[in-house]
């Protein structure tokens, strides 16, 4: 394949729509002074909400916004939009009437229902069964265990994770792109394909799923006429789809609310030491693997945040700021224990935990919040060290560095802590990295008719040569 060298021939704009499960934006790319400049247009706040003792997304508020910055960026683009693309979270999901229209405000994938619905999963069809199939870790959070969970009256309603419904409400027919769908532990990893066995054994219609499709196909056009492309629309294969790395000894921490710690595969990797130590196999651009963990993230600081609330006004650099200057604390939480993952009083939490363990608690107060963040900071980076162990010894790579993706790259702290526990080179860069990927993996689909791995590389690398 001979890849394009300057700008394309059409310099129409792109658009990118990132959905986070803190902050949604929408993105520009434009083709100026000699290179492409990606501008961001618009961002608006975003988090879960409780409706009738349920944790949800507001779906009005997340359209209406995402309606104002696709209006924005309109206006700015005189030269013409030539394609949309959208990434975010996986999991959620939502459900459709006859008219293609939500039905109702999609759950969050923290609400607990899904607590007993995999207990039940479980007695339907034995865990390992579900591992050995999809070669994606055990996580309540997974769609499969959501989709269960659901009213009967909603089953055979058809259904769509929340990228993909965004691309269908402007226009684009319903699909699964792959690195989304795989999150839904409904795939199987051999085949690629959804897994008709789960479906059947845990009674889920799947005539409701949609038509899986890879990253970069186009799957409609909007009213203006801009192509409608699923991308990887997983935020983080996007993410790592922004690395322009051809070589084999590196690592990837996506740092966000979650960080996702691995690296990339050709295939996955699914023998018996890998389901014991729960590692997941997920899509990426280019037909590759991501093969990691997930890790309980930036979660904590921003639970620990709220607490706080009121009392101090720290900001989060000020905070990273003040924890850099206190000395190592003597023990490290369990990042990943589950009373973790669940939202409110998260110092109280982790002051929990420690009692428990027979360890000192910490002051939970805003006064003493830098001692808390500096407990969090080194308990995440030991917690980077154990699963990049477990990285080299189940893929035999020898890893040499790792790229830090997400918001988390800014954390001068915590990546200085990372390199120290790893002894890994540290790289990171762009903090919008899943937008530089979504306009990455499209710009392969639309310039090089495939959205492999060395086409993508090559588009990342000139995204990133003018960010």
């Amino acid at each position: 394949m001979t890849l394009p060298r300057g700008l394309p021939n059409d310099r129409r704009a792109l658009i990118a729509i990132d959905l986070g499960a803190e902050s949604c934006r929408v993105s520009l790319l434009r083709w100026k002074d000699g290179g492409p400049q990606i501008e961001l247009v618009h961002r608006h706040a975003n988090m879960p909400v409780s409706l009738r003792g349920e944790l949800c997304w507001n779906l009005k508020q997340i359209t209406e916004q995402l309606d104002l910055g696709l209006r924005k960026a309109a206006e700015i683009a005189t030269e013409g939009v030539r394609s949309i693309a959208v990434d975010g979270w996986a999991v959620d999901y939502v459900r459709l009437n006859t008219q293609g229209e939500a039905i109702t405000d999609p759950f969050c994938y923290r609400d607990e229902r899904t607590i007993g619905a995999q207990a039940e999963v479980f007695q339907r069809i034995a865990a390992d069964r579900i591992r050995a199939l999809t070669g994606v870790e055990m996580s309540r959070i997974n769609t499969l265990y959501q989709l269960f969970a659901d009213e009967a009256e909603l089953q055979d309603k058809p259904w769509l994770n929340l990228p993909e419904f965004i691309l269908h409400r402007l226009g684009g027919r319903r699909v699964a792109e792959y690195t989304m769908a795989t999150h839904t532990q409904l795939v199987d990893a051999e085949k690629r394909a959804w897994c008709s066995e789960i479906f059947a054994a845990a009674g889920l219609m799947e005539t409701a799923a949609p038509s899986i499709v890879m990253p970069g196909t186009v799957v409609g056009h909007a009213l203006d006429g801009a192509a409608l492309i699923a991308p990887a629309c997983h935020d983080t294969a996007s993410a790592i789809a922004s690395i322009p790395d051809d070589a084999d000894d590196w690592a990837y921490l996506s740092s966000g609310t979650w960080s996702l710690v691995g690296t990339l595969l050709n295939e996955p990797l699914n023998g018996e030491e890998v389901r014991a130590a729960d590692f997941t196999n997920l899509g990426a651009a280019g037909g590759r693997i991501c093969f990691h963990k997930n890790v309980n993230g930036m979660w904590l600081l921003r639970q620990c945040m709220l607490a706080w609330e009121g009392e101090i006004d720290w900001t989060i650099p000020e905070l990273i700021e003040a924890a850099e200057h206190l000395p190592p604390p003597s023990y490290v939480l369990n990042v990943d224990e589950p009373d973790l993952l669940l939202p409110g009083e998260m110092p109280s939490r982790i002051n929990r935990q420690l009692q428990q363990r027979g360890l000192q608690t910490l002051d939970p107060g805003a006064a003493a919040a830098p001692k808390m963040v500096n407990l969090i900071m080194h308990s995440l980076a030991a917690r980077y060290r154990e699963i990049l162990g477990s990285v080299a010894q189940l893929t035999g790579k020898t890893l040499r560095k790792i790229y830090i993706v997400g918001g988390g790259s800014c954390n001068t702290l915590l990546n200085r802590l990372t390199a120290s526990a790893t002894g890994l080179e540290v790289r990171c860069g762009a903090v919008e990295r899943s937008t530089v990927g979504n306009f990455a993996v499209r710009l392969a689909a639309l310039e090089n008719q495939i959205a492999d791995r060395t086409a993508v590389a090559y588009w990342a690398q000139q995204l990133l040569t003018t960010d």
